[in-house]
This record gives C-alpha cells, sequence and structure tokens, in this order.
C-alpha cells in the first residue's frame, strides 16, 4: 500500500468491526483486506481491531478501534462522495444510510444534479450521496 492514500477512519465506540462490515455490505465490489485485532495484552479492549484495511467499490478504507477516546470525532466537513449509478441506488444508499442517522440534506433536487443528499449515519460517518 505505499505511496496510496486511504481515508482512515477513528472509531472510539469500539464498533469498527460493525461500521466497516455495514459498508461493505451497502457497496459492490467490496471486501476486508487485512486486520488485526487488539489482544489480551491491550491497550484496545480484547478482539476489537487494532487496525483494518478493506475496500468500498475498489477504494482503500482504513479503520481502527481507538482505545484513548479523543476530544474530537467524525466530522460532516469531512464526508465520503458516491456518485451513484442511478435513482434505485440513490433511494437504497439514502435509505440505508441514514436509518438511525442524522439527515442533514434530505434526497431532492437542489439544482447541481438530478437528486443529491447529506447524510450522517449511525457510526457518525458522513456520505453525499448525488445523481447526475
Amino acid at each position: 500500500m505505499k505511496g496510496q492514500i486511504a481515508t482512515f477512519l477513528t472509531f472510539q465506540k469500539n464498533d469498527a468491526e460493525q461500521a466497516m462490515n455495514f459498508y461493505i455490505g451497502l457497496f459492490d465490489n467490496s471486501k476486508i483486506v487485512h486486520l488485526n485485532r487488539w489482544g489480551k495484552e491491550g491497550p484496545g479492549k480484547e478482539g476489537t481491531i487494532m487496525n483494518a484495511t478493506f475496500n468500498l467499490n475498489g477504494k482503500v478504507f482504513m479503520c481502527s478501534d481507538s482505545p484513548p477516546i479523543h476530544d474530537w470525532g467524525f466530522t460532516p466537513a469531512v464526508s465520503n462522495y458516491v456518485e451513484c449509478e442511478d435513482e434505485s441506488e440513490i433511494e437504497r444508499l439514502f435509505a440505508k444510510l441514514s436509518e438511525n442517522g442524522k439527515i442533514m440534506m434530505p434526497l431532492g433536487n437542489y439544482g447541481f444534479s438530478q437528486q443529491f443528499a447529506f447524510v450522517e449515519d449511525k457510526f457518525g460517518v458522513s456520505w453525499q450521496l448525488n445523481l447526475q
């Protein structure tokens, strides 16, 4: 992976694996590439993710369950932008990603595309969904 740039998601509620599997289930051509878990010696909770690499539709992501709790978390200022192929895809992704999350811009026509939505998922990660 040397020389590559990847999105790294730092989870602070020991839910990195749940989030990673949720995302992999949403996007085609997605898979776990590598996974390391915290052991008994810590400092993270045993069995949680020390670091993992996964692909979402071929794009490289990484994640971890952070042992220390930080004063910061995810912010909508940095989001994942998804160019959807058709109306059924944007509607499906909008429904799944906004479930138990937060809708920041409902699915609609805002003048710059056919349909657009901005959501924060149940893990706090932000997604922009677009259909040209």
